[in-house]
């Protein structure tokens, strides 16, 4: 089968040094000449990457989905689908509260919330969960026995009424009951998992580094079915992600191609292949952005290319020669990303058009009246209407939903964890493994 599939589809960091005025930037020896982006090349259907600067015409209306107040951060990223909607934060930027150190060791880096309850993991093993309204631990529980202490977990997690489904690097699966402080089932499959979490139905869905997308019945942990998609046999850095739009699940594997699969029925609906190379050699293997699907469309980025692709027969709409640093955004007609070359763009996903590009090193620069350097980019959320980009220094970039940077802010102590919002406030872990809570 897996060889049927193959041959079908072949067809600012902590350690910076920072600019003297704002310590926003990266470190001095990293700065960009600022003739290089000087002149821009025009759009090219080709495969030249996208740079050219568009300013926002002001014709062009953006309607966004109210804001919305958020209560729970059951899946690592947000909803089933993926996507981020317009959140809303008080954006007073005071911490709250600190809480003590809740472990010692590295955590990974998404977190989740469900019912007061803050949970995250480590790579001891260990699953944290803590109450927020009581400011005090819940439990924290530890599946794995003494002959895996050694082993650095990679855990992948769900949540749902309170049971969470884990999957890890080693190849255990199992449910654990966090209110009750239950191991309800636990399986070892051997092969290492290598994805995010969706929940469908009675179906726990996942996939192992092999490219086996798994279909496991969640109140026992036995397989339903397992689909072999194309192996690769050297693992590269991305991670096989997953996207629920209703009952379509949208698959992408290390190997670039994506699937649309019935979860009713457990059966292939359409692929396409998004991975533009052939040769499979290390510096070729595929490295894309997290799926997006929402309503009619999927949204995709490879190394190179943007594909806005039809969700129900898996067709191509349009590509664009841009890549996604961040997992995008989608909210009504708008699609926001912040491209691998430092561009900031909305683009209309009916037509494909680009209603503004621009250059975010340089419209730093102008804010801070500085020089122009780079920086580096952790997480991108929409909030109050406006674009938050999260940078790995942990300050934020504010932008308006036209492309204006309005506001650079430093938050109070420095991100260990991505963020979430929870009932209008900031909620992560800092660099001394410390829940902080910022309204």
């Amino acid at each position: 089968m897996k060889n049927f599939l193959f041959l079908f589809v072949i067809l600012f960091t902590q350690s910076c040094s920072f600019d003297n005025k704002s310590r926003i930037w990266k470190n001095n020896n990293e700065k960009l000449n600022d003739s290089s982006f000087a002149d821009f090349e025009e759009f090219s259907p080709k495969n030249k990457t996208f740079n050219k600067l568009i300013l926002y015409d002001g014709v062009y209306n953006f309607k966004l989905e109210p804001k919305l107040k958020n209560f729970d951060w059951s899946d690592i990223y947000y909803g089933s689908n993926n996507n981020l909607e317009n959140l809303s934060y008080s954006e007073n930027n005071n911490i709250l509260f600190k809480t003590k150190k809740l472990t010692k060791h590295k955590i990974n880096n998404n977190v989740l919330f469900e019912k007061d309850s803050f949970i995250l993991s480590d790579e001891s093993g260990d699953i944290i969960t803590f109450s927020v309204s009581q400011n005090k631990f819940i439990k924290k529980f530890n599946f794995y026995k003494k002959k895996f202490k050694n082993i650095d977990k990679k855990i992948n997690m769900i949540v749902e009424n309170s049971i969470i489904y884990i999957t890890d690097n080693i190849g255990f699966t199992y449910a654990y009951n966090f209110k009750s402080d239950k191991l309800l089932w636990a399986k070892d499959y051997k092969i290492p998992f290598r994805s995010n979490l969706k929940i469908f139905q009675e179906k726990l869905i996942t996939a192992n580094q092999n490219n086996d997308l798994i279909f496991i019945n969640k109140k026992n942990g036995e397989i339903l079915q397992k689909i072999p998609t194309e192996e690769t046999k050297i693992k590269n850095k991305f991670v096989n992600n997953l996207s629920l739009n209703n009952d379509l699940l949208i698959f992408l594997n290390t190997y670039g191609s994506i699937y649309g699969i019935d979860s009713k029925s457990m059966k292939i609906k359409w692929f396409l292949n998004i991975n533009q190379s052939t040769d499979k050699s290390l510096s070729n293997l595929f490295d894309g952005s997290e799926v997006i699907s929402i309503g009619k469309i999927v949204v995709v980025s490879s190394k190179t290319f943007t594909y806005i692709i039809n969700v129900v027969d898996g067709s191509l709409i349009f590509r664009k020669n841009f890549s996604s640093a961040l997992k995008p955004i989608i909210n009504s007609s708008n699609l926001f990303i912040i491209s691998k070359n430092n561009l900031l763009l909305a683009v209309d996903v009916m037509n494909g058009n680009v209603i503004y590009s621009y250059d975010v090193n340089q419209k730093i620069a102008d804010f801070i009246k500085s020089k122009k350097y780079k920086v580096n980019y952790r997480f991108m959320m929409l909030v109050n209407n406006k674009i938050f980009v999260y940078l790995k220094n942990s300050y934020i970039l504010k932008f308006s939903i036209k492309g204006d940077l309005l506001e650079i802010v430093k938050l109070p102590t420095k991100l260990n964890s991505n963020p979430i919002i929870i009932n209008n406030k900031i909620l992560f872990v800092d660099i001394k493994n410390k829940l902080i809570a910022i309204d």
